[in-house]
């Protein structure tokens, strides 16, 4: 396949490949700043945006190869103590003033290095008219939000706080807090809008309108802002590095201009400009700070600069309430431990242990049914599948799972075959208890029939005909009727049974050890006595294999005695052996 097709270079993609779109190496701006791109030390203009010559005058040709220094003194000076302090690790922000000929020209902007292609110098004008949050009362705003933050006590208020909280920080018409969940899809979970705007809280998004390769650059660069979707982007003079001849990397460029299908996709739904803030758990993208205007739209860097440590104070509650989950599972876990150890004592019956804290999890666990499958016996409360789906649910799960813990709300999806168990399996979750055998506990969820909305139909994500596909331009609300899931395991309900696994393992081992040490101590005193015995005596194993021959045995059988290692060997011995055979294992 061609590269092109494979790769498809900025601003070539269609809706068949944007996937794949290399949307890193857009060779362009937004036009509201300018870009550099230097050579250290010397600060040499390696690569300008055309726009360029209207800050630092001269043309581009004249701008490239010279110095910086020579056409702004004052840059060139603020980016020595720049680096002298900052390692660059990450884009770094600066501040200086440009004497020109018809005044004083306050900038703005940040610095950032890329490997082996030289120091990446981004511009704006201060004195341009921007809007959103007032730069001076900054610290006292964002100190209010985060002490509101840090004391959100649940994921849904946290989600409220946070976009009532950025939409009065930067004034944008709407701003939504986006969700993905495993399958990719989007949901908005929170809203703050214009109340003359149609609301959008609940409504899903399918996953392709985001592609992969923009989620990527949402975790490496975490703000991305759009000023205006009508602008014409700005090249860069000349479009490949002079050091190494490839495209400048701008994953980390505030102003890189934006796919053109993406900007279609903005204009199809009548927005202009956009604020987009990664909300990142885990190392994973979670979600997004989704902010909307209706007209262009740009923001001080200060006030970018809070949306993005504002999302990441909501990725650290996120974690912390998370942890508080946990740490609530925590003190459950004891408390079952000991229920097991106290009915295995009391009882003697290590399956009715394990079946009373299978069935005391389920209201915990949210289970209509449950199942425990241990040592070839099966014990159900419940609604729960029948025995020969029980039996082949194991197998299926040994087979594809590798983890001690399996989940999942739509188990048909996984599996088309137990579509069927919808009724009462939609959603499963397992317990792997032994390593070798089919040993599990088993919860499960009822099918749960839900009404989705979704913003457009997802089916129709593209439109047009072969020779131009283009994004859907439909975003009304379209529902749709899902069948075979069930209510998603919660983090909290996972973390239990993730402890739950650990503690039952270990003690089914301990316990399996142990029988191991009093199997052995009763071998070793039973075959004392029977050494000692003064009749003929022997010891066979259940799979019939000779464990002692006793000295009464041996002198009975004389020079033959070491070629008797079986029960049907020292059978042969006699004068009806099947007689003999028959007699012993009855």
């Amino acid at each position: 396949m061609d590269e092109s097709m494979r790769q498809p270079p900025f601003g070539t993609a269609d809706l068949s490949n944007c996937e794949r779109e290399l949307i890193h190496l857009a060779g362009s701006i937004q036009p509201h700043g300018i870009l550099l791109v230097l050579r250290e030390p010397s600060f040499t203009i390696l690569q300008v945006s055309a726009n360029a010559p209207s800050l630092f005058g001269g043309t581009v040709p004249e701008l490239l190869g010279s110095d910086l220094g020579t056409w702004a003194p004052e840059l060139a000076d603020a980016l020595q103590r720049l680096l002298a302090g900052e390692s660059l690790g990450r884009p770094a922000p600066m501040r200086c003033h440009l004497t020109r000929p018809d005044g004083v020209t306050a900038l703005e902007g940040v610095v950032h290095r890329v490997e082996a292609q030289g120091l990446v110098v981004e511009l704006e004008r201060v004195d341009a008219p921007v809007k959103g949050g007032d730069p001076a009362t900054l610290p006292r705003q964002l100190h209010a939000i985060i002490a509101q933050i840090t004391v959100a006590g649940s994921v849904g208020a946290l989600c409220d706080l946070l976009a009532n909280e950025v939409r009065q920080l930067i004034e944008y018409d709407r701003v939504m807090i986006y969700r993905f969940d495993a399958d990719g899809h989007g949901e908005v979970v929170a809203e703050a809008r214009d109340p003359r705007l149609e609301a959008y809280l609940g409504l899903h998004y399918p996953a392709s309108d985001i592609p992969q390769r923009a989620r990527e650059l949402y975790l490496r660069n975490r703000i991305r802002v759009l000023a205006d979707t009508t602008s014409v982007p700005v090249p860069l003079e000349p479009r490949l590095s002079p050091l190494n001849g490839a495209e400048l990397d701008m994953s980390m460029s505030g102003l890189r201009s934006l796919s053109p299908l993406h900007i279609e996709y903005l204009r199809n739904m009548g927005v202009t400009g956009t604020l987009v803030a990664s909300l990142v758990k885990d190392g994973e993208l979670w979600g997004l700070i989704a902010c909307h205007h209706y007209a262009p739209r740009r923001l001080p860097y200060q006030v970018r600069a809070a949306c993005e440590l504002l999302s990441e104070v909501f990725s650290t509650r996120l974690a912390a309430l998370d942890a508080q989950t946990i740490a609530e599972s925590v003190l459950l876990v004891p408390r079952l431990e000991q229920q097991i150890v106290e009915t295995a004592s009391e009882s003697g019956d290590w399956h009715q242990a394990l079946f009373g804290v299978l069935r005391a999890l389920m209201p915990t666990l949210n289970a209509s049914g449950a199942a425990l499958l241990y040592e070839g016996q099966t014990l159900t409360p419940g609604a729960v599948p029948a025995s020969e789906d029980l039996s082949r649910l194991a197998a299926w799960l040994a087979e594809e799972s590798s983890g001690q813990v399996f989940y999942s709300a739509a188990i048909g999806k996984r599996e088309s075959s137990f579509e069927r168990l919808a009724p009462v399996a939609s959603g499963i979750l397992a317990l792997r208890l032994t390593p070798t055998r089919l040993n599990y506990m088993l919860w499960f969820r009822r099918e749960q029939i839900q009404t989705v909305r979704w913003a457009g139909d997802p089916s129709k994500a593209v439109q047009g005909d072969p020779d131009h596909l283009s994004p859907r331009r439909s975003f009304s609300e379209w529902t749709e009727r899902v069948r075979h899931t069930a209510q998603a395991w919660t983090a909290q309900q996972l973390a239990i049974a993730q402890m739950m696994q650990t503690s039952i393992s270990d003690t089914i081992q301990q316990v399996q050890g142990i029988r191991v040490l009093i199997t052995a101590r009763q071998l070793a005193t039973v075959s004392r006595m029977v050494e000692r015995a003064g009749e003929p005596m022997a010891i066979f194993n259940e799979r019939d294999q000779v464990l002692l021959l006793n000295q009464s045995l041996r002198r009975l059988l004389g020079t033959e005695a070491g070629e008797i290692d079986s029960l049907e060997r020292l059978g042969s011995r006699f004068a009806e052996p099947e007689q003999f055979l028959e007699a012993v294992r009855r």
